[in-house]
């Protein structure tokens, strides 16, 4: 007899996926799960384990889960992210200035002015899709002014993002391929023409330090740089849009904590690091195991791909107490931006949005009431939040 796997992209599961990682992990904390069989591990200290040990789980698992033979060349899927040892040290260090505690300081006011006018423009509306109007816009300012990007293409590069991350081991059918293969393809001539125009007239911005740059004497292909670019831009939007958008679907349904935020605006910082733990937008991170390796009993073959799940590790009840219950006041932070030298460079970046784009919100607003009761959250393995949150927002 044989036990169906659990389909984790599945639209019940994706609408609420909590009750659904629970059960794992109490029958079943490392099984293979759709799409593709590749092993779910759900329990925290297993996840810790996962990510802990690069030797063991290369990174090499996104390239698995964004690179199947449909897709082709995927930029993303030959990042950084998607590598380990010296040179992902080395390309790490290329950018980590553009993200250090300085860098992200002056960004700051900006970012503020930004939410401000974003938040103005939400009021004028009264109802509105969040996601549209204020989650996507802001993160996407932030990566237009780290990388000199044209701001009128700010829309499309969500669409490009949801794309890029939305790459299933089959396709979805043939319009969700051609339309995959159409943004990989348009977000990589874009770049490319990024690259070029900066090799023509170089600015004060990212892109054209990269071009400067080198790595053991050597500079960057342009291959390398649009890579890196796809990356930043991706892992930009995706975690601050979707952390963004699941803060407000939380606040429009538990107006007592939307209260105790407005009443104190320091509480938004403990808001943050709960809600990455509570309804973390990173989902799972993939991996390949190196070798043959047992984790909870299991036996993991070599060269199969692990899907750590973060989601599911922050809400074990083996590591916290009550863990399905919203706690300010919590002390155990999730695992939502990884651990060591896979650690999110842009983790301080995000907060700091996320923090700027709350406290704008909060300011501006007495109460967030859902316009319409069903939802469609996004397809991607590694990341979760609404396509869209269409809202009513009630002046302060």
């Amino acid at each position: 007899m044989t036990t169906q796997r659990v389909n984790i992209l599945a639209p019940e599961f994706r609408a609420n996926p909590h009750p659904n990682f629970a059960e794992l992990r109490r029958n079943t904390p490392v099984v293979q799960v759709e799409p593709a069989g590749f092993w779910a591990i759900s329990r925290y200290d297993d996840v810790a384990f996962v990510i802990k040990n690069p030797q063991l789980f290369s990174s090499e698992g996104f390239k698995a889960a964004w690179q199947p033979a449909w897709v082709g060349y995927n930029p993303l899927a030959n990042s950084m992210l998607a590598q380990d040892g010296t040179n992902h040290t080395r390309l790490r260090k290329l950018v980590s200035r553009a993200f250090n505690a300085s860098a992200t300081t002056r960004l700051e006011a900006p970012i503020r002015k930004t939410a401000h006018l974003l938040a103005d423009e939400l009021a004028q509306k009264g109802e509105a899709d969040f996601v549209s109007m204020f989650a996507m816009p802001l993160p996407a300012f932030v990566i237009g002014e780290l990388l000199g990007l044209d701001g009128s293409l700010h829309h499309r590069f969500k669409a490009w993002s949801d794309d890029f991350v939305g790459v299933t081991p089959e396709p979805m059918g043939p319009e969700h391929a051609q339309r995959t293969l159409a943004s990989i393809a348009d977000l990589t001539r874009y770049l490319t023409e990024v690259i070029e125009a900066r090799r023509r007239s170089p600015t004060d911005d990212l892109v054209s330090d990269l071009m400067s740059e080198e790595v053991e004497g050597q500079h960057l292909t342009d291959r390398e740089i649009v890579d890196f670019l796809v990356l930043l831009l991706i892992a930009g939007l995706e975690t601050t849009v979707h952390l963004l958008s699941n803060s407000l679907l939380f606040l429009a349904e538990r107006p007592d904590e939307l209260a105790r935020l407005r009443a104190d605006l320091t509480l938004v910082p403990r808001f943050i690091e709960e809600m990455l733990r509570y309804d973390p937008p990173v989902q799972s991170v993939p991996r390949i195991a190196m070798s043959d390796v047992t984790i909870s009993g299991v036996k993991i073959p070599k060269g199969d791909v692990v899907l750590a799940i973060i989601a599911s590790a922050n809400r074990d009840e083996r590591h916290y107490t009550e863990p399905d219950r919203f706690d300010l006041h919590r002390e155990q932070p999730g695992l939502s931006f990884g651990y060591g030298v896979h650690y999110c460079i842009g983790a301080q970046l995000a907060r700091m949005e996320a923090r700027c784009g709350l406290e704008a919100l909060l300011s501006r607003f007495s109460g967030f009431k859902r316009t319409s009761t069903s939802l469609t959250w996004s397809q991607a393995i590694t990341v979760r939040g609404p396509h869209a949150l269409p809202l009513r927002f009630i002046p302060a």
